[in-house]
C-alpha cells in the first residue's frame, strides 16, 4: 500500500489528470476516446520522467489499453511503430559494434593522445571537435563512451579531476548529434517523418551545429578556465614522459567500413533515383537499407561475432520502448488531438511560421531537459505535420524541433542518453557523479545560448524544405479544354 502513496506516484496522477482535464477544457480532446488517448500518452511521458525503469512496462499497458478501447486499431498500432527507423538504428548499432572490434575507435584515441605540444586549451578544442564529429557519424552513446575513455586516460595520468572535461564532452556530443541523421535517433526520426534527404539534412543542420559548437567551446573555455589552466601546467610537467604508451593499432578496415557507410548514405537520394525507388512508399528507402546491407555484409564476414553484435551491441530495451512510444504518439494524430493543437497554436501564436520558431525551440528544449528528447519529438511531430498541411512554410519548424530537442538535452543530467551514460561512467571509474546543481548551471547557459543561435540562424539562413513540400507547391498541370483543340 505504501507504493500507492509514493509522492512520485501522486505527482504522476495529478499530472495525468491535469493534462487530461486541461485538454478537455482547451478543446484538444472533445470526446472520451480523445481523453483516453491523452491520458495514456501523459502517463507514459510522466513514467519516463519519474519512474525511468518502469517505462517499457507502462508503454506495453498503454498500447494494449488504446487497442482494447478502440482508440486505435491493431494495424494502426503496427504502422505507428516506425519499423523503418528501428531497423536503421539496429543496422547502425551493429556497425558501431564492428568498429569497436576492428580497433578503429581505440586508434582515434591514440592519435589524439600522441600529439606533441598539447595544452589544456588545445585539448579542450580537440575534445569538442572529436565529440561533435564522432556523435555526427556514429550514435551519441558510442561517441561519448569513446571520448570519455580519452578523458579518463588523460585526467588519470595527469591526476586531474575529470568532471569539467566530462561535461565539455557531453555538451559537444549533444550539439554534434544534431548535425546529421546518423548522430541521434531524433535526427533520423525527423528526417524520415519530414521527408528530408541526407544531403538536405546536412545542409540545414550542420551550419547551425557548427555555430552552436563554437559558442559552446568559448563558454566552456571561460567556465572551466581554472581546470583548463591546471591541465596545461600538468601537461607541461608530463611532456617528456608522454601521456600514454603507444602501440600499432590496425585501423584501416574500420576506416573503410565507416567511410563506405557514410558515403553511400550521403548519396542515397541519387542511388534511389537510379534504382527507380521513387514515390511516397519508397521515400528514403536506400537511406534505411544501407546500414542493414553494410551490417549484413560485416556479419557474414565475421560469423563468429555476428550473434554477439545482435545480442549485445543492439540496445533492444531502448528500441522496444521507441516502438511503443511512436505507436502511442501516432494515436494522438489518428484521434485528431494534434490537429486540434495545431489549430490552437495558429490562433494564439502570432507571426506565422517565423513567430513559431522561438516557441518550438523553447518548448522542445524544456521538454528534452527533463524527458529523453525522442519522447518529446515523437509527441510534437504530428503537430508539425498538421501545420504543414496548412502551408509548406511551416517546414522550418522541423529544424526548430531538431535543434531545441538536441540542445535542450544539455540542460540537465537526464536530458539525453549521452548524459546518463556519462554519469554512469564517472561512477564506474570511482568518481562521484556531477551534482544536479553543478550540471544545470553550465547546462542551462549552453542550452540557452545554443538555442538562441539556432533561432537566429533559422531566421537569417535559408533552410531546405522536404521534397514533399516542393512537390505540394507545384501547381497541377493545366488541362486543355475541348475548345482549344
Amino acid at each position: 500500500m505504501k507504493k500507492f502513496f509514493n509522492p512520485k506516484f501522486i505527482l504522476q496522477l495529478l499530472i495525468v489528470c491535469g493534462v487530461t482535464f486541461g485538454g478537455l477544457e482547451a478543446g484538444l480532446a472533445t470526446n472520451v476516446t480523445q481523453a483516453l488517448t491523452l491520458a495514456v500518452f501523459s502517463a507514459v511521458i510522466t513514467t519516463t520522467l519519474l519512474f525511468w525503469e518502469r517505462r517499457v512496462g507502462v508503454a506495453f499497458i498503454g498500447v494494449a489499453l488504446l487497442v482494447g478501447c478502440k482508440a486505435m486499431t491493431l494495424r494502426q498500432m503496427l504502422t505507428g511503430t516506425e519499423l523503418d527507423i528501428i531497423l536503421f538504428l539496429v543496422g547502425m548499432m551493429i556497425i558501431v559494434g564492428v568498429l569497436k572490434d576492428l580497433g578503429f575507435l581505440t586508434w582515434v584515441i591514440q592519435v589524439i593522445i600522441s600529439r606533441n605540444k598539447m595544452t589544456g586549451v588545445s585539448f579542450t578544442a580537440i575534445l569538442c571537435v572529436l565529440s561533435a564529429v564522432m556523435a555526427s557519424v556514429v550514435d551519441e552513446v558510442s561517441s561519448i563512451v569513446v571520448v570519455l575513455a580519452l578523458v579518463f586516460q588523460v585526467c588519470e595520468t595527469l591526476k586531474l579531476r575529470p568532471h569539467p572535461f566530462v561535461l565539455i564532452a557531453v555538451m559537444a556530443t549533444n550539439i554534434g548529434s544534431s548535425a546529421t541523421m546518423l548522430g541521434n535517433p531524433v535526427g533520423i526520426f525527423i528526417g524520415n517523418k519530414a521527408g528530408f534527404t541526407f544531403s538536405q539534412f546536412l545542409v540545414g543542420a550542420t551550419p547551425v551545429a557548427f555555430a552552436a559548437l563554437v559558442c559552446t567551446f568559448l563558454i566552456t573555455l571561460f567556465w572551466f578556465r581554472k581546470d583548463i589552466h591546471a591541465m596545461s601546467e600538468a601537461m607541461a610537467s608530463h611532456r617528456k614522459m608522454g601521456l600514454s604508451p603507444t602501440a600499432k593499432i590496425p585501423y584501416k578496415a574500420g576506416l573503410v567500413v565507416l567511410l563506405t557507410t557514410v558515403v553511400v548514405i550521403a548519396f542515397h537520394h541519387q542511388i534511389e533515383g537510379l534504382l527507380g525507388l521513387e514515390g511516397a512508399e519508397n521515400h528514403n528507402a536506400f537511406l534505411i537499407m544501407t546500414p542493414l546491407v553494410v551490417a549484413g555484409i560485416l556479419m557474414i564476414l565475421r560469423p563468429a561475432r555476428a550473434r554477439h553484435y545482435v545480442e549485445n551491441d543492439v540496445e533492444w530495451w531502448t528500441l522496444l520502448f521507441f516502438m511503443l512510444l511512436f505507436s502511442i504518439s501516432a494515436s494522438l494524430s489518428t484521434n485528431g488531438i494534434t490537429g486540434n493543437l495545431a489549430k490552437t497554436l495558429t490562433q494564439h501564436v502570432k507571426g506565422g511560421p517565423t513567430g513559431m520558431i522561438p516557441f518550438v525551440v523553447v518548448i522542445s528544449s524544456l521538454g528534452s531537459a527533463f524527458v529523453d528528447n525522442i519522447v518529446f519529438v515523437a509527441a510534437f511531430t504530428p503537430v508539425v505535420q498538421e501545420l504543414m498541411k496548412m502551408s509548406s512554410e511551416y517546414s522550418v519548424l522541423w529544424w526548430a524541433l531538431l535543434f531545441g530537442a538536441c540542445y535542450g538535452g544539455n540542460i540537465t543530467v537526464v536530458g539525453s542518453t549521452a548524459n546518463i551514460v556519462a554519469s554512469g561512467l564517472l561512477e564506474k571509474h570511482g568518481y562521484h557523479p556531477v551534482k544536479f546543481g553543478d550540471w544545470i548551471k553550465i547546462g542551462a547557459l549552453v542550452g540557452v545560448v545554443s538555442g538562441v543561435v539556432a533561432w537566429v540562424m533559422l531566421l537569417v539562413m535559408p533552410v531546405p524544405k522536404p521534397v514533399s513540400a516542393h512537390d505540394a507547391e507545384q501547381p497541377p498541370p493545366a488541362q486543355t479544354s475541348p475548345a482549344q483543340h
